[in-house]
């Protein structure tokens, strides 16, 4: 069994973890939180209300020393922000271990953080661990799948990546960073703190130009509010009318003044359809839908677990989707 140290306790940690409490071939041994007041607290009883041998610790260097073997494994579901994340993977990569990680800016982080993605790089490196960022987006539906689609393709002239997602069964976190339920107002200040947005637009677009061999020449990104027309209510929240449900954000890949690559990210509490969309302009020209789309908490717990026995085949050094071997349903 593949045993895992998880770093990160927060509504995606915990669903992670009780994904994995119900799998054979993967098993969570050691759990950290920084936060103070769940040091000593029964992973199990947190996940899922079961009592189990994992106690948490505030720090990986008392969790593995509570251990007889390291983990295989360690899955890190903390940041957004790759600065912020290369400390935590010095930490877990210093004793040799693998690391997977839902950081949203890791998933392609050459173009908009060279510094963090060289010096993740040569961490890496350094202690002989791969180390992934993945997730259901980025990681999977506006990047990595549309590449995977473009293989049937004798030409491409251009790709239109949309996924629309109607918000309001996702976790409150989620809704909160898309600036559901804020006036005008405080969502302006919001997203001209930079704490409003969905994190991983532009990494996706680079990474579908690298799949694609596209050297671009821009990459643009604009975000605008989704506003409500009539007043809303949800278990977590009430919007009142002419507020802000949701967010909207494309981002757009030139050469030559020409897009080449446009996404269309839209996630609203009270959205009336769902659905993940790729149209390809070339030859042959398709479109390939999702109905109802994919449920992006649960896809990102089940691809960050389901990446897991990819990574800990791959070479020392910093992966994307596209540089492991292709990943499969882990049981």
């Amino acid at each position: 069994m593949i045993t895992a140290l998880q770093i990160g306790l927060g509504p995606l940690g915990q669903q992670i973890g009780r994904y994995i409490s119900e799998k054979t071939s993967i098993g969570t041994v050691a759990a950290v939180d920084i936060d103070k007041e769940l040091k000593g607290v029964d992973f199990g009883k947190l996940i899922n209300g079961s009592p189990s041998d994992i106690l948490i610790e505030n720090s990986v260097e008392s969790a593995l020393q509570k251990l007889k073997e390291k983990p295989d494994v360690a899955i890190i579901t903390t940041v957004s922000s790759i600065k912020k994340l290369e400390s935590q993977i010095e930490e877990v990569a210093q004793h040799g271990i693998p690391i997977v990680s839902t950081c949203e800016e890791l998933a392609f982080p050459w173009e908009e953080n060279p510094g963090s993605s060289k010096n993740i790089e040569a961490i890496c490196k350094k202690y002989k661990v791969a180390c992934l960022g993945t997730g259901v987006n980025p990681g999977f539906l506006m990047d990595y799948l549309p590449s995977v689609l473009s293989s049937v393709c004798k030409n491409i002239d251009s790709i239109l990546v949309e996924r629309i997602q109607d918000a309001t069964p996702r976790r409150i976190p989620f809704q909160r960073k898309i600036g559901a339920g804020l006036d005008l107002k405080a969502f302006k200040s919001k997203e001209d703190e930079g704490t409003l947005r969905h994190v991983g637009l532009k990494e996706s677009v680079y990474f579908l130009a690298k799949s694609l061999g596209f050297e671009l020449d821009e990459v643009t990104e604009n975000l605008t509010p989704v506003i409500a027309e009539s007043n809303l209510k949800t278990p977590s929240m009430e919007i009142q009318k002419g507020d802000a449900r949701g967010v909207q954000q494309i981002s757009q890949g030139y050469k030559n003044g020409r897009c080449k690559i446009e996404m269309h990210f839209k996630a609203a509490v009270g959205e009336p359809r769902s659905y993940d969309k790729i149209t390809v302009k070339g030859i042959p020209s398709f479109t390939s839908e999702i109905d109802t789309g994919i449920n992006g908490d649960i896809a990102t717990c089940a691809i960050t677990i389901n990446a897991v026995k990819s990574i800990l085949k791959a070479a020392p050094g910093l992966h994307t989707m596209a540089t492991i071997r292709v990943p499969g349903y882990l049981n």
